[in-house]
């Protein structure tokens, strides 16, 4: 078998949906698996993949056992030569693992490979690929000193800004969102360290790698939605964890003077006091016109009905697949994707090549009765049930 994708659930049963048939497309001509692994959900996720993905290896835990094991316990049963740990809050394009795979079959050596990842909104995610966090790279980021001179080497190697966003190229650190690699490599690695419970496993597993003499890859030439924070909700528990984490990969891999770990522990604080209330609900803006593409018309009007607004219907038997006149900038227009006529690579097409434009996007997956999506990286995304 050539490729295992290791899914890891945890209460986001419709972005599961969403993800899981993103792969499916993606899988068509690969000879590959999907290995859901579910931290005891409570809202119906099994139930979901059972009724919907009969095919797919579900493996439940009877407690939360955070990312690592979890990914572990998923990696453990993959059969394919190369295993891809994904996140459930993300949509692949049709052609991302057949690119990924060609790309990983020419290297020489090869560690662990990230892609282009972009929000719900079609904006770049920076942790696409990112830098060795030493205590100064840290610092830098913590001050938001790569914001202040993002074109200065010195201050962005966090998140890696002499690698452009359109670049393939060496990288240090990539993110758990999507890692893909041999399995061979991750047992020879032993997986992800059990000891952390989240948020720092992939910086100490690409860390690692790089350790082994390996050549770790960011790879642009295929775009991934990551909906992000969609597994997390940012609250107290969320502080201590992160900070629980920086701790750990710090004590790790690095010797510290005391009185550098006491500006850090202060340094991680102020960190994820802020990484906390970014999360916090702020008011939306309200779109003011709904653009709906498909070919059913039926579902366009019963969308009216739910959305108590008029939905403008793009008929894609008839029209070619453009954005209308009506999507001016800041015009606060929601763009509704028909997953069943819309392809996944289109739709990640789509929010790349508007961001930007006060245009906010939806999807509904195909063969559901809702529509899902995220305006905002730093919040939880929205479903809507279409009964």
């Amino acid at each position: 078998m050539q490729l295992s994708i290791v899914i890891l659930n945890y209460n986001v049963r419709f972005f599961l949906e969403l993800c899981v048939l993103s792969v499916q497309s993606a899988l068509k001509d690969i000879d590959g698996e999907i290995i859901v692994v579910d931290n005891n959900s409570s809202d119906g996720s099994c139930a979901v993949m059972q009724e919907r993905f009969p095919d797919i290896e579900l493996i439940q835990n009877n407690d939360n056992l955070g990312f690592p094991k979890g990914n572990n316990i998923g990696v453990a049963q993959a059969k394919g030569k190369y295993i891809c740990i994904l996140n459930p809050d993300t949509v692949v394009a049709e052609d991302t693992f057949t690119k990924v795979l060609a790309f990983a079959e020419r290297q020489i050596n090869l560690g662990i490979v990230g892609v282009k990842l972009i929000d719900g909104a079609g904006n770049f995610l920076p942790e696409s690929k990112r830098g060795v966090p030493t205590p100064f790279v840290a610092f830098t980021k913590m001050m938001g000193l790569h914001k202040i001179r993002p074109n200065f080497e010195f201050f962005g190697r966090y998140y890696a800004q002499h690698i452009k966003e359109n670049q393939t190229a060496k990288v240090d650190i990539l993110v758990g969102a999507f890692m893909f690699m041999e399995k061979e490599l991750y047992q020879e690695l032993e997986g992800f360290d059990e000891n952390c419970f989240m948020y720092s496993d992939d910086i100490d597993l690409s860390y690692r790698a790089l350790q082994k003499g390996k050549s770790n890859y960011y790879f642009h030439e295929t775009t991934v939605m990551h909906y992000k924070g969609e597994s997390t909700i940012r609250d107290g528990v969320y502080m201590k964890r992160f900070q629980e984490a920086m701790n750990f990969f710090y004590k790790k891999h690095f010797k510290v003077s005391t009185f550098f770990s006491i500006g850090m522990k202060i340094g991680i604080v102020f960190f994820s006091f802020i990484k906390m209330f970014q999360g916090k609900t702020k008011s939306k803006k309200v779109p003011q016109s709904f653009v709906f593409y498909s070919t059913n018309i039926e579902l366009a009007e019963k969308m009216t009905s739910v959305l108590q607004k008029k939905v403008w219907f793009h008929d894609l038997n008839t029209e070619k697949m453009v954005i209308s006149s009506r999507v001016k900038d800041k015009d606060s227009t929601e763009i509704i994707l028909d997953n069943y006529f819309v392809s996944f690579k289109e739709c990640i097409h789509f929010m790349e090549s508007f961001k930007n434009k006060g245009v906010t996007f939806k999807i509904i997956p195909k063969n559901t009765n809702f529509l899902i999506g995220s305006d905002n990286s730093n919040e939880r995304g929205v479903v809507v049930k279409i009964e």
